[in-house]
């Protein structure tokens, strides 16, 4: 991991990510953190600016990272963040996300899904209620579907070896009996084999509402953070895709890192 982007508008929830973010690659050895900022305005480059070396030097006064400053003049927030993404070859975009106010998800954090959405790079998300703590535990969430070919395995790899996290991997379906069907077992063996070096560890889960067994599951074991793989007809996609399951993504206290396949 070489670059991280945190978009930052000044908001609260902004500034707990871009805080977040600097404890988490505090350590990280050659990795820049880039504090990225949009526009509409001419007139607001300088007071930009401004705000944006302030925010530098406060973040590295209290960590030895190193820092730098984009911004841009932009009408689409979305779209110069996914640019400068891809511009910079980032690793790894971190966001914040709020749950306080309809009106604060609709701005920023109905921003932050779309982001997630792009396949610029993989998007962290960071809710308001989430205290930076070294990542222990990882869940990984599957739906078991030709797992072979639809997990993006560099970039979680990546990830993975660069925090060195215990991975437990989790599959949740209503329809779950006392033993594994014979495709399931062999998406269970797939799945294995191209994470053998992390000693995954697997869970099945009877549940009808896979929000709700997420959460359960990550707070009986302590889990520190959650890969989603964001693909077609993946019972994960509803985390973003729907109303009524946004509820992981906007009340959990866990971040979230969406990976696209």
């Amino acid at each position: 991991m070489t670059t991280v982007i945190v978009p930052v508008d000044f908001s609260e929830t902004s500034l707990h990510a871009a805080r977040y973010a600097a404890q988490l690659i505090t350590g990280q050895y050659g990795v820049t953190l880039v504090l990225y900022h949009s526009y509409s305005k001419t007139s607001e480059a300088e007071a930009t600016q401004k705000n944006l070396d302030e925010l530098k030097a406060e973040l590295m006064s209290n960590a030895p990272i190193k820092v730098e400053t984009l911004a841009h003049q932009e009408d689409d927030f979305v779209a110069g963040l996914e640019r400068a993404a891809r511009h910079r070859r980032a690793d790894l975009v971190i966001m914040g996300i709020t749950g306080k106010s309809a009106i604060a998800q609709v701005l920023f954090g109905s921003n932050t899904l779309k982001m997630a959405e792009t396949k610029a790079c993989p998007v962290l998300i960071i809710p308001e209620a989430a205290n930076f703590k070294p990542i222990k535990n990882v869940m990984l969430t599957s739906d078991f579907k030709n797992t072979h070919n639809t997990t993006p395995s560099v970039p979680i790899k990546h990830f993975l070896d660069t925090f060195r996290p215990q991975l437990h991997i989790v599959n949740v379906d209503k329809d779950h009996y006392i033993s594994l069907t014979d495709n399931y077992e062999k998406e269970k063996q797939d799945l294995r084999n191209l994470f053998a070096d992390y000693r995954p560890e697997f869970y099945f889960m009877r549940l009808f509402d896979v929000d709700e067994a997420i959460n359960l599951f990550a707070q009986e074991r302590d889990i520190d953070l959650i890969i989603a793989v964001q693909k077609n007809h993946s019972f994960m996609e509803r985390l973003f895709k729907t109303s009524r399951s946004k509820t992981l993504a906007y009340h959990s206290n866990m971040p979230i890192l969406v990976i696209h396949e």
